[in-house]
């Protein structure tokens, strides 16, 4: 699933080529992706078709197109859109060839009166867009999703503390959205390495520094990956242009079972982790006592 730097990576690419178009048509070719559009796709297309897109933002994992205020409207409406596992956000002239999993087309006329269409394509259809009302500074939709760490608001000290009241595994606690937005098993796994923390530490048991460092690690870790354009195991993450990231090719941990440790040269372990894995390195990132304890028969965790 595309995480906080390949979102943003489609952010500023729809930004650099969108902002003061106006949606001219709306095609919706499968009901799914606008399935929790309370409108229906008919009505989807009403709400967007004239407006003008102002801005595009992001929260975590989630990105939206601010559109302009109506009159006699507090607020402008958004267009919110999560990109699931495999949905892609494309730009073509009119007249390119269509995707083969295309779901939904946007016609728009830019600024200088160009044509130029904006396709959301998704082949396993977990993602979705739907129009928010007032949502252009932030959809109502996402309210409860927390800041992410490379928004120049997040507040590192209630993360710290926050984390620190909790008996969770420092894993979960990078994973939960209400708490630290954007970061999902590929960054998690390669910031845990970096800190070279367990998962499983649970956050209770983690200092103030300990923490502090880890999200210096998220940062470093998102911040290269931004730099070159995400992380693409296949063909369904891609960029506005259609283009793969080449992060992939940097990873310590994440995906790495049975390479040697880049620091210690041990090899790297997988283990289930909440139906999906986790890649650490035994030596470099020992797990918590408890844990052992456990798995070797003895007393279960408290």
């Amino acid at each position: 699933m595309p995480e906080l730097p390949e979102v943003e990576v489609v952010r500023a690419g729809l930004e650099r080529h969108v902002v003061g178009s106006t949606i001219e048509a709306v095609e919706v070719l499968h009901p799914r992706p606008v399935r929790r559009d309370h409108r229906g796709p008919s009505g989807f297309t009403a709400a967007l078709v004239g407006q003008r897109i102002d801005a595009v933002r992001r929260r975590g994992k989630y990105f939206w197109l601010a559109l302009a205020r109506l009159p006699g409207h507090d607020d402008g409406d958004a267009l919110l859109g999560h990109l699931g596992m495999s949905g892609q956000m494309l730009l073509h002239e009119p007249g390119a060839p269509d995707e083969r999993h295309l779901r939904v087309r946007f016609v728009l006329v830019t600024p200088q009166a160009h044509r130029l269409e904006m396709r959301f394509a998704d082949q396993r259809m977990f993602g979705g867009l739907v129009v928010s009302a007032g949502g252009a500074e932030l959809p109502t939709e996402i309210v409860h999703i927390a800041r992410d760490p490379i928004d120049p608001a997040f507040d590192d000290r209630e993360f710290v503390r926050r984390a620190r009241r909790r008996t969770s595994g420092i894993k979960r606690l990078l994973l939960d959205q209400g708490l630290i937005s954007g970061v999902g098993n590929i960054y998690a796994d390669e910031a845990l390495w970096r800190a070279k923390l367990h998962g499983e530490r649970p956050g209770d048991r983690l200092t103030g520094p300990v923490l502090r460092e880890l999200l210096a690690h998220v940062r470093a870790v998102m911040g290269e990956a931004l730099a070159q354009g995400g992380t693409s195991f296949d063909a369904l993450y891609v960029n506005v242009n259609g283009e793969s990231g080449y992060f992939d090719r940097s990873l310590d941990a994440y995906g790495q079972e049975g390479r040697p440790c880049r620091r210690c040269g041990t090899p790297i372990r997988r283990v289930a982790f909440m139906n999906r894995s986790s890649y650490f390195c035994p030596r470099c990132q020992r797990p918590p006592r408890r844990t052992v304890q456990h798995r070797r028969g003895g007393p279960p965790p408290r």
